[in-house]
C-alpha cells in the first residue's frame, strides 16, 4: 500500500532518499549563480563536503551531489557550523533547516556521512575523505536538506500526546500531585524532541510509513502510558494494538543508534508489548 502511494508521486516533485541512493549520486555543478569561495588563508586546513541538492523550482535538475571546500580552521567545530560558512560564503542557494544550535529543537536532523543526527551536536569528520550530507533517509524532499515532516508529525498526533484526565484535579484549579517515583518513570521518554532520527533510521518505517507509527511516536504514546496522573491507559493501549501501529517494530534497534539525545525508542515499544500481553 505504501509503495503504491509512492508511486503515484511525481518522482521529480517527490524526490527520495536513501542511503543506499546517497553512495550512487554523482556530484555535479549547480545550475544557481553562487559567489566564489574565499582565497584559503595562510594555514588554511580544508575539507570536502558533499551535500545532497535539489531545488523544485528547476525540474530539470536532478537530485545531486555538490562539493565545497571548507577551511576549516576559519570554522566551528560542528556540521552546522560547516553548513552556516558554505550558506553565507559560498552558495547562499543552499536549504536547510537549524534553529537553537543547543541539542534542543530538533530542526537540524539529518543524515551525515551515513549516520542519522543533528548537525548542531555532530563534531566533523576528522577523516581526510570527503564527508557526505544528505536529508533524513526515505522521506519527502521539499528542498536540498529539508524533508516533509508532515506524515511524522501526523503519527505523534494520532497517540494523543497530553494528559487526558476523566477526574476532576484534587483541588480544583491546582495541579494534579505526583510522586517523586511515578515522575521518574518518565525518564528517558519526556526528553525526545521529535528530530525523527530514530523513525527515519528504522528499515520497518521505510517499509510501512504510512501505517507503522515508528519509534518516536510510540515512545510518546508510553511516555503517556506510563504518566500515574493520565486515566487513560487502556484507551490508549487499544489504540495502538494493531498489527501495523505497534507490530511491524521488528526490534532491529536502529532507532536507539540514531537518537542523538541517547534515549532507547525500542526499549520502551518493548515495553508497550508487554503491557499488550498483561491487559
Amino acid at each position: 500500500m505504501a509503495a503504491a502511494a509512492l508511486l503515484r508521486r511525481s518522482p521529480a516533485a517527490r524526490a527520495l532518499l536513501s542511503p543506499a541512493l546517497s553512495s550512487r549520486l554523482v556530484a555535479s555543478k549547480s545550475h544557481s549563480s553562487s559567489p566564489a569561495p574565499p582565497p584559503p588563508s595562510s594555514g588554511a586546513k580544508t575539507k570536502t563536503f558533499s551535500i545532497y541538492r535539489w531545488d523544485p523550482d528547476s525540474p530539470s535538475t536532478k537530485p545531486h551531489l555538490k562539493d565545497y571546500k571548507v577551511d576549516l580552521s576559519d570554522c566551528g567545530p560542528m556540521v552546522l557550523d560547516v553548513l552556516l560558512k558554505i550558506k553565507n560564503e559560498q552558495d547562499p542557494s543552499l536549504t536547510f533547516r537549524r534553529s537553537c544550535r543547543e541539542g534542543i529543537c530538533g530542526s537540524c536532523a539529518m543524515n551525515i556521512d551515513g549516520d542519522n543526527g543533528l548537525a548542531c551536536l555532530t563534531k566533523i569528520s576528522s577523516a581526510s575523505s570527503a564527508s557526505t550530507i544528505s536529508p533524513l533517509p526515505h522521506m519527502f524532499v521539499i528542498k536540498d536538506l529539508v524533508v516533509d515532516m508532515t506524515n511524522f508529525y501526523n503519527q505523534y498526533k494520532s497517540v494523543e500526546p497530553w494528559l487526558k484526565r476523566k477526574d476532576a484535579p484534587p483541588q480544583p484549579g491546582k495541579e494534579i500531585p505526583q510522586s517523586k517515583a511515578d515522575r521518574a518513570k518518565l525518564d528517558g521518554m519526556y526528553e525526545c524532541i521529535l528530530c525523527a532520527c530514530c523513525s527515519t533510521s528504522c528499515p520497518s518505517y521505510w517499509w510501512n510509513p504510512e501505517e507503522y507509527l515508528g519509534p518516536a511516536a510510540l515512545l510518546h504514546a508510553n511516555r503517556w502510558i506510563q504518566d500515574s496522573r493520565d486515566q487513560f491507559t487502556k484507551e490508549r493501549l487499544d489504540s495502538i494494538n494493531d498489527e501495523f501501529k505497534l507490530y511491524r517494530c521488528h526490534t532491529i534497534k536502529n532507532c536507539t543508534h540514531a537518537c542523538p539525545k541517547g534515549l532507547n525508542p525500542a526499549k520502551h515499544i518493548d515495553t508497550i508489548k508487554k503491557l499488550q500481553l498483561e491487559a
